[in-house]
This record gives structure tokens, C-alpha cells and sequence, in this order.
């Protein structure tokens, strides 16, 4: 890791200076006091400035793209990462040829490296709050709207036959899109039935 020494009049201004020097933010950065300020007899004779020795902290967002681009490399895919963070989620979305086998069958792959990814994460920042998005050229926000439409044939289905529909298993994550796409539905009801991994939805007419 990368890191700078700096003297000052006081601390922040020795740890302000080597901050500029690297070019990183205080949250990236991890700060030894060598030397503290010291103004000497009245003020005059030997007098200190404060040193410090400013070291970069490895970025969750770079170790995060290394990981992934590791993964990628085995699979022998190759992709641009493109990461957005914010105070709740880090998002890393991958573009490029072949990504399908990146996504899987209706997202398995997907949802098992962005599993992999969060422990990965976690482990190694544990007091990040975090959680990672993994997405492949937006796929999610695709089969997110593929499902809505999907919920609503199948509650009409469903009033039209007059019978419960059970959907395939499917992720935690795509049975609360078709909860929350039919939970105002004034005339079916939703819910989960089976076990882990293959849980699925059920719609049933009220």
C-alpha cells in the first residue's frame, strides 16, 4: 500500500498534507503519529513540528473488482465493471460478450457469485454495512419487469380458472417481486410454500 510522510504544526495539518500527497480521502487512510508538535522552551528553543506517516487502506470497491474480475478470468469471460456506491448498496455491474454465462439459468449463476461476493466483502471489511449488487448488463432491472408482468397474467389466470397458479422455485429476491407486485391485488392473495432452494410462490383467487 501506498503511503506518505509529512510534518506540520499540528497533527491534522501533518495528516492534511500527506492526504493531498496521495490523493486520497481520510476514510481511505490510516494515520501514525511519529512525532508530536512540541513548541520547546518559551516557545523558541526546540521546538517540534508534528510527523506523520499516512498509509493507504485497500478500497472495499477494488477489492471487490479484483475478486470479480478472478472469477471472471477463470470462466475465460472478459467484461468492463462499472461500480456505484452509495450509503446502502455497492453495485457492480458487468458489460461485455458472453455474459450469459455470467447470469445462468434465469439468474442462478448471478445470484451465486453476488452471494459469494457479499461473503467475500464482509469478511474482509467486517464493519461495512454494505451489501453487493451484482448485476450483468442490467439484467435485474430486465427480470424484474419480466416478473410484474409475469404476477399479473397469473393472478388473472388464476381468477379466470378459479384456482390456485404455483410458479417455479425461485430466489428470495424474485418471489418478494412477485409479493410486492400483487400484494394491493384486491381480488388474490400470495404466498411461499416449500423449502430452500426450492421454494416457490403461490397465487390463489381470495
Amino acid at each position: 500500500m501506498r503511503s506518505a510522510e509529512a510534518t506540520g504544526k499540528t497533527v491534522g495539518e501533518a495528516t492534511q498534507k500527506a492526504l493531498e500527497e496521495l490523493g486520497i480521502d481520510a476514510e481511505y487512510a490510516e494515520v501514525e503519529t511519529l512525532e508530536e508538535p512540541s513548541n520547546g522552551l518559551f516557545g523558541l528553543i526546540g521546538s517540534k513540528l508534528a510527523r506523520v506517516r499516512v498509509t493507504e487502506k485497500e478500497r472495499p470497491e477494488n477489492y471487490l473488482l479484483e475478486f470479480l474480475n478472478g472469477i471472471m478470468t477463470k470462466m475465460n469471460l472478459d467484461g468492463d465493471v462499472e461500480i456505484i456506491k452509495d450509503d446502502d448498496i455497492l453495485k457492480m455491474n458487468v458489460s461485455g460478450p458472453k455474459m450469459g454465462m455470467l447470469i445462468g439459468k434465469r439468474g442462478q449463476t448471478l445470484n451465486a457469485l453476488q452471494y459469494l461476493l457479499n461473503v467475500a466483502y464482509h469478511k474482509r471489511f467486517s464493519g461495512q454495512s454494505r451489501r453487493v449488487i451484482l448485476d450483468v448488463e442490467d439484467y435485474r432491472e430486465k427480470r424484474e419487469e419480466t416478473l410484474r408482468v409475469l404476477a399479473s397474467n397469473l393472478a388473472k389466470k388464476a381468477l379466470r380458472n378459479g384456482k390456485q397458479v404455483i410458479l417455479e422455485p425461485m430466489s428470495p429476491q424474485e418471489r418478494r417481486i412477485i409479493h410486492t407486485a400483487l400484494q394491493d391485488h384486491p381480488d388474490v392473495s400470495t404466498y411461499s410454500q416449500g423449502d430452500e432452494p426450492y421454494r416457490k410462490v403461490v397465487i390463489a383467487p381470495r
